[in-house]
């Protein structure tokens, strides 16, 4: 027991860790970007003075690590600045937008789960057979080789084109209805799940397929019992951890993605918060978007350990699942 919690104490600790490096990397990439935040503002004709003057009223002239301290300092007290062009409140812009996004992520994350789980599942089982591995090599390869940008460019133009019962843009405020909500997401939702829907289906079908020939697999079927209690109470049991591990993976890969979707679909959230800012140099706005995207799959990875530490002890004894 006090092997797990203090195994639990240093993946704390490890978080915590990974989210002061990612703060210290967000707020140097940012600034080691061609093209400040004065040029962008005042353009390249603007003098010398009127730099100096626009530097001063943001504290860009102070030396970089006094910009961070102050600026981690105001994070920590759950206030993450005021954006340079809007002068707005960041934390209140976001937590208008966090709704657009977080809706975006779970439905994707849904189709992921209900789609991916499944067929990795009947791929596995079906491994032997040539239908089975056909159609999850066919899945698997689409799924993965083709771009978000160039999927969701050709859903957009076709959707556009053609009555096919859903409409690209639109997009009403989440506070219309679930309705309204879920039309307007439904397409960016499954052009952002094709990949982990690939993804997942690719890693269920590997672990099915490494259960399957474990020694009490072997022995559950002298036993006669049948293949969907087989599956139900000794595959998936078995082969969950390698799934649940992924999650985080998949919902990294979500947050990322939406930067792309919300873009193209024009989606009023975090991520196309984030590119409006990034093209004005917004500091502000970049730095919190990106460790608040940070923070999520962070705090998700965390719990995700603890919970497959909690399914097998194992992994907090020797950092893996055990077979």
């Amino acid at each position: 027991m006090m092997r797990i919690l203090r195994w639990s104490a240093g993946r704390v600790m490890s978080a915590l860790i990974t989210l002061l490096g990612v703060s210290v990397l967000i707020f140097v990439a940012i600034r080691l970007m061609p093209g400040s935040y004065e040029d962008i503002i005042l353009g390249p004709l603007a003098s010398a003075e009127e730099r100096q003057l626009l530097a001063e009223a943001y504290g860009l002239d102070q030396p970089i690590f006094v910009q961070y301290f102050a600026w981690i300092g105001q994070v920590l007290t759950g206030e993450l600045g005021t954006s340079y062009v809007t002068q707005s409140s960041v934390s209140g812009e976001m937590i208008e937008r966090i709704p657009v996004t977080a809706t975006l992520t779970i439905m994707a994350m849904a189709v992921t789960l209900l789609v991916g789980v499944p067929l990795g599942i009947w791929t596995g089982v079906r491994s032997g057979a040539k239908q089975g591995g056909a159609v999850g090599r066919v899945v698997s390869s689409i799924g993965i080789s083709v771009p978000e940008f160039v999927l969701g460019s050709i859903v957009i133009f076709l959707f556009s084109q053609f009555s096919l019962g859903l409409k690209v843009g639109g997009f009403a405020s989440i506070g219309t209805g679930f309705w309204p909500t879920f039309q307007a997401l439904l397409l960016p939702a499954l052009v952002l799940s094709v990949f982990c829907v690939a993804a997942t289906a690719r890693t269920t079908r590997d672990a099915v397929m490494g259960v399957l020939v474990e020694p009490h697999i072997t022995a559950a079927v002298a036993r006669g019992e049948t293949a969907g209690h087989i599956v139900r109470h000794h595959v998936l049991r078995n082969a969950g951890i390698p799934i649940l591990t992924l999650l985080g993976t998949i919902t990294a890969y979500l947050l990322g993605g939406a930067v792309i979707i919300e873009t193209l679909f024009n989606l009023p959230g975090l991520g196309s918060f984030m590119v409006t800012g990034l093209g004005r140099r917004d500091f502000a706005v970049v730095q919190a978007t990106v460790l608040f995207a940070a923070a999520v799959f962070v705090v998700l990875s965390l719990v995700l350990d603890l919970i497959t530490s909690a399914l097998d002890p194992r992994v907090a004894v020797t950092g893996k699942a055990g077979s």
